[in-house]
């Protein structure tokens, strides 16, 4: 008589195997997912940055963009200085988005496309895409005093992820 199927004992060894070996998997599938949702979101805000100093080219006139709350990593919003009229908002929860002192809340952009600060000097900075749990910038949208905006994808310990971390967990 042919039997088909599978006897217990096979059906329990898959069973293990499958149980040893799905950790491993899911594992390397959400490193997977945080590491395109962190190239996403870098992409995006070098583009939303690019965006706002054409839109005050354009315009001839001042455009700020600016972290939602003043948090990078919610999104960002571009808006015509003076009425505060919104053009573009970019919500973003996927990545964490940290900016050193000249850019840590906002980028303002004259009329010529050059950043500036509200005193009139010049701004540039670096926007750091970091890892959720590691104080690791995996991505940095530099911001020139020229107002030209690069990506960079250089993988570096950052001292703002990790006491951005720091501060998540007393929180």
């Amino acid at each position: 008589m042919h039997q088909q199927g599978f006897s217990l004992i096979e059906l329990l060894m898959g069973l293990a195997i499958a149980a040893i070996v799905l950790p491993w998997a899911g594992s390397g599938y959400k490193a997977l997912v945080e590491s395109t949702e962190r190239d996403a979101a870098a992409r995006l805000l070098a583009s939303g940055l690019r965006s706002a100093r054409s839109e005050a080219i354009t315009r001839n006139r001042t455009v700020t963009i600016q972290g939602i709350d003043n948090d990078w990593s919610q999104g960002w919003q571009i808006m015509l200085d003076g009425d505060d009229q919104t053009l573009l908002t970019q919500h973003s929860r996927h990545a964490r988005i940290i900016g050193n002192g000249p850019v840590k809340h906002s980028v303002r952009f004259g009329s010529q496309g050059e950043p500036l600060l509200p005193s009139g000097a010049f701004q540039a900075g670096t926007l750091h895409i970091c890892a959720r749990q590691k104080p690791v910038s995996h991505h940095q949208v530099v911001l020139s005093r020229s107002g030209r905006v690069s990506l960079r994808s250089e993988e570096t310990e950052q001292a703002l992820c990790e006491k951005d971390l720091k501060q998540g967990a007393n929180a």
